[in-house]
């Protein structure tokens, strides 16, 4: 089988480039993102260059250039995920308001919920809103996210979790089986 990359090794390659671009690359992303998504950033735009690699131009200024376009890319996705979020956090106070403002309980935990939404991680919110908002089952849900079922149903304990926390709930610890003995615990 013949190396696609002229006899360089996959990883000897991505080192070069790497170390070619980096600094670069935590410069353009500084000056586009809050500081605290730089490293993310740069990090996943360094991963798509890994899955990519037979894609990157050879000659160093038009890899670099072509890095910067990945990171310029991954900022516009992550752009892309605020507004999803922010529109879905809109579209759970819209939810809010459509019940009777009659019940001021009612009100108050629909706040408190929307509150501890905007707390959540990217990550937890997404999980629950799969779930939740769009109704889709672990192995669909999973698809999307492009993890197996079982990943997205512990991802989605975890935001369950996380959620009931922000709310200020104690979590419930589950009870074990009648038959399971000391021993088997």
């Amino acid at each position: 089988m013949s190396n696609p990359l002229g006899g360089v090794s996959r990883e000897s390659r991505f080192v070069s480039l790497y170390e070619a671009t980096f600094v670069d690359l935590v410069r353009f992303a500084q000056r586009r993102v809050p500081e605290s998504q730089v490293e993310d950033v740069v990090g996943e735009a360094l991963l798509v260059a890994w899955r990519r690699l037979e894609d990157v131009p050879p000659h160093p200024p038009d890899a670099r250039a072509w890095m910067f376009g990945i990171v310029r890319n991954t900022i516009l996705n992550t752009h892309r995920s605020a507004l999803r979020r922010h529109a879905l956090a809109m579209r759970l106070a819209e939810a809010a308001t459509a019940w009777s403002p009659d019940d001021a309980d009612l009100v108050a935990r629909q706040v408190d919920l929307g509150r501890a939404w905007e707390r959540l991680s990217a990550v937890h919110q997404e999980a629950l809103a799969l779930a939740v908002m769009e109704d889709l089952s672990a192995r669909q849900a999973a698809a999307v996210l492009g993890i197996t079922a079982v990943a997205y149903r512990l991802r989605l304990s975890r935001a369950r979790h996380a959620l009931r926390a922000q709310l200020g709930h104690r979590a419930i610890p589950a009870a074990a089986p009648a038959d399971l003995t000391e021993r088997q615990a």
